[in-house]
């Protein structure tokens, strides 16, 4: 899978853009706000149909500008090219094109154009609450199997009708044993299918996860990650049974899928607490790579790979370590941004391999033939 041609009309701060790439690795170097990053904003846009950044898609309209536009011709095995196109009109629903064809669902086009993106916000997989860990196994899992998507959103819509059942019980000083077990039994059906394919997805994804870091730190710290569930050792039905006194209390589920969680250490230690600003990356690195290599095993071609200024904070060993692995067969097409252009002189100094470089100025991206001249 290749990304051949990207254009873009009043998105974010491009005008208009009109990209040609390379089916290797493409570098898009520039300042701080230059618009680096919004490149492969645009390249996410056509792959999960929303933003990385900025979930409100009006916002992502240039200025005063009616709408934004994102068109990408894609090349797969030799197949006759795909056009993907997401175009937003203020004020009106969101349009997702494919081949001249509109989604009625876009939650249809998921996973068929598979991405991974590496970005300096991915340390909130570390940092935030257990939410941002569940929304990020999700994403994964949902690239490549349709019926986990329907049943999470299945689950979300149950838990939901059984919150709110639980808050007007108790405004009302009434409660329905009935009515409470209708949606339990939803849960318990929907709730254990999404946890079976968690832990199922977990287990082969660690070990790939433990390749990556060992590879990146040159195999100096221990790390772990495991999957962390209340349904480990009860069934969600008993769960569900046993805590409806304290549901009352609060007024809203307790227990539950929607409460797993990721736990991530360092040497036998919450790298929360006890890694430091480099081991951290290292470890958020490592995650997304496994992500590819688990994306690229279940589709049988290799995912988009975007890096966003992910050297920052990395001593120039890990940096190395990135390069090369990146620049290896086992990977395809990337996309990387990063503000010191000698840093990436020197790169392809060492890493002989197809690439293209452009040089990104205040929402103007132009394809340069070295770093000393740039392309008529």
């Amino acid at each position: 899978m290749h990304l051949r041609q990207l254009k873009l009309a009043n998105f974010k701060n491009y005008a208009e853009a009109d990209l040609v790439f390379s089916n290797k690795i493409n570098c898009f170097i520039g300042n701080n706000g230059a618009g680096k990053t919004n490149v492969l904003d645009a390249i996410y846009y056509l792959s999960f149909c929303k933003s990385y950044f900025n979930l409100v898609d009006s916002q992502n309209i240039l200025h005063e500008a009616p709408f934004f536009a994102i068109h990408g011709t894609y090349n797969k095995n030799g197949n006759p090219e795909d056009l993907v196109s997401c175009i937003q009109k203020r004020s009106q629903k969101k349009q997702f094109i494919l081949n001249d064809k509109e989604y009625d669902r876009l939650a249809d086009h998921i996973g068929l154009i598979p991405l991974v993106m590496i970005s300096p916000y991915d340390r909130d997989l570390i940092n935030e609450g257990s939410d941002t860990r569940r929304k990020y196994i999700d994403s994964v899992i949902s690239q490549f199997d349709k019926f986990y998507l329907d049943d999470l959103i299945a689950y979300n819509k149950a838990l939901q009708h059984r919150n709110n059942l639980l808050k007007n019980f108790a405004e009302r000083n009434y409660f329905d044993q009935v009515s409470i077990e209708i949606w339990d039994a939803q849960l318990v059906k929907l709730g254990e299918r999404i946890h079976q394919k968690r832990k199922e997805f977990i287990e082969a994804f660690a070990p790939l996860f433990q390749h990556y870091f060992d590879y990146i730190a040159m195999g100096n710290e221990k790390v772990c990650i495991e999957y962390d569930s209340q349904l480990k050792d009860r069934s969600l039905d008993e769960l569900l049974a046993v805590n409806i006194e304290k549901d009352r209390m609060f007024k809203y589920t307790t227990t539950g899928i929607h409460k797993d969680d990721l736990q991530m250490k360092i040497d036998g230690h919450p790298i929360k607490k006890f890694g430091s600003q480099g081991q951290q990356k290292s470890f958020v690195i490592a995650i997304k790579l496994a992500q590819f290599d688990f994306t690229k095993n279940k589709k049988g071609f290799h995912p988009l790979l975007l890096l966003d200024d992910i050297f920052d904070k990395l001593d120039e060993g890990r940096v190395k370590q990135i390069i090369h692995l990146v620049g290896d067969n086992s990977f395809g097409q990337v996309f990387i941004t990063d503000t010191q252009r000698e840093r990436i002189e020197n790169i392809f100094r060492q890493v002989r391999i197809d690439h293209k470089i452009f040089e990104v100025v205040s929402g103007n991206a132009i394809e340069i033939a070295d770093f000393n001249h740039k392309i008529a």
